[in-house]
């Protein structure tokens, strides 16, 4: 099998190492939950097929090089992990000129969102994970939202403000929402900027907190339930989803610090503890998902599951945490594909969407 190589040649015969850029870290308030999956997937690979190497996106936007067995340093602490400050910085064509494919590992805006997977599609590099439409809609919860409506896919009642425009009344948002409600960013993962809302003073501080990460904010019905996740791995019409995971937050929700600083923060309870009937049905879900927002490679898909049975989809989260103790690696692992084998199947994903692609007319 020969594959495309970034500098414009079919270069990688089977039997040779395949060059993989772990692309982490970017101007995003996930960019610690960056690092902490990169070095996992780093870690994970398997070194008999791939020969890894390490990519930083500072904070800044800068990108970085290093050496890559210092590149992360105090990586086993998420509240210190960092790129190591003498990493020297780099253009972006330098940065990629000796990998083939590229695992952009990047959660939030400036890498989840698009923006990282036009880039490496005008390099005519491949990269593993959704492209560019499904990377941008399944960022944006508005739109993602107003596709999975569209869809006829079930989803909780919410309200979208824009920065400076005027706010609907606390009183008018609970008459439509009830109480308490959510508040949070449009574009944002990992539970940065979500406020559980119970007063017009708290509506007015979350928001204030809201539009700090971007200039749209949903306003959400607080639904009460199980929240149970599912994993999708693959590119329409080939496309699985893994057996049902269950989070049980020891906080009052499933916030950043339960998420990824407290590793007592949440339960983890694989498989999910579901009649079959349900289970089977959160998986079908879980690809109807994937399909209505057109994405490709890997998603997690989050439901609530409500006391009279009914599901609701809550999101789709087209980059899912790799850290230690993320729910999408797990439960594949639970499902019997290990993390090693899962970021093979990813990389193949990747190449055999790019192969397709590169047969494509561009002109007539």
């Amino acid at each position: 099998m020969v594959f495309y190589s970034a500098s414009g040649v079919y270069s990688f015969v089977m039997g040779n190492k395949l060059r993989v850029g772990i692309l982490f870290g970017g101007k995003s308030a996930e960019h610690e939950v960056s690092l902490q999956s990169a070095k996992n997937v780093y870690d994970a690979i398997d070194r008999g097929k791939f020969l890894p190497h390490l990519i930083g996106i500072g904070k800044d936007g800068r990108w970085l090089s290093g050496d890559d067995e210092n590149f992360i340093i105090d990586s086993d602490d998420p509240q210190r992990i960092r790129i190591n400050p003498s990493c020297s910085a780099v253009d972006v064509q330098t940065a990629l000129s000796d990998v083939d494919v590229v695992f952009p590992i990047l959660h939030g805006p400036f890498g989840e969102d698009g923006t990282v997977q036009g880039l490496l599609k005008l390099l005519n590099i491949p990269f593993v994970g959704a492209g560019v439409l499904a990377s941008a809609a399944g960022m944006d919860k508005d739109v993602m939202k107003r596709l999975l409506l569209q869809a006829n896919l079930p989803v909780g009642k919410l309200i979208c403000l824009k920065k400076n425009e005027t706010y609907p009344a606390f009183d008018t948002v609970c008459s439509q929402l009830g109480v308490p409600f959510f508040v949070k960013p449009a574009n944002m993962g990992s539970s940065v900027g979500v406020y559980k809302v119970r007063t017009e003073q708290e509506y007015s501080e979350s928001l204030t907190s809201a539009f700090q990460y971007d200039t749209k904010a949903l306003l959400e019905e607080f639904i009460p339930g199980r929240e149970i996740e599912c994993s999708v791995l693959g590119a329409a019409p080939d496309v699985s989803s893994s057996i049902p995971g269950e989070i049980k937050p020891h906080h009052e929700f499933y916030s950043y610090n339960a998420k990824y600083l407290d590793e007592h923060g949440a339960a983890l309870i694989i498989p999910a503890g579901l009649p079959e009937q349900t289970a089977a049905r959160i998986r079908e879900l879980s690809i109807a998902v994937f399909n209505a927002l057109c994405c490709e490679g890997l998603a997690r898909v989050d439901f609530f599951l409500k006391e009279d049975g009914s599901i609701i989809v809550n999101e789709i989260n087209t980059m899912p945490g790799f850290t230690r103790i993320s729910m999408y690696p797990k439960l594949w692992e639970a499902s019997g594909l290990s993390y090693t084998k899962l970021i093979d199947r990813l990389i193949e994903l990747a190449i055999a969407r790019f192969e397709k692609e590169q047969r494509l007319k561009t002109s007539v």
